[in-house]
């Protein structure tokens, strides 16, 4: 199994894993100042689908830094 499909099956579970460790995770906070919005706008748009997000052990959302520039060069 290649390593993007390795990521995508870990994505799915919500759950940081070992894998997305190793790559760069944004918080809420610093996605909502690259999009100039509030860190609740973020998280509206993590709770509808707009930006995939991955939850922390303690239940925080973190977002791949891949995600949100590509959610950037679409807007």
């Amino acid at each position: 199994m290649t390593a993007i499909a390795e990521n995508d099956e870990q994505t799915t579970s919500g759950m940081i894993t070992p894998a997305l460790a190793t790559q760069h995770n944004l918080t809420p906070g610093q996605v909502a100042a690259m999009f100039n919005v509030n860190p609740k706008t973020v998280a509206r748009w993590a709770s509808s689908g707009v930006l995939k997000s991955i939850r922390t052990p303690g239940g925080h959302r973190r977002f791949r830094e891949a995600d949100v520039v590509a959610l950037l060069n679409r807007s």
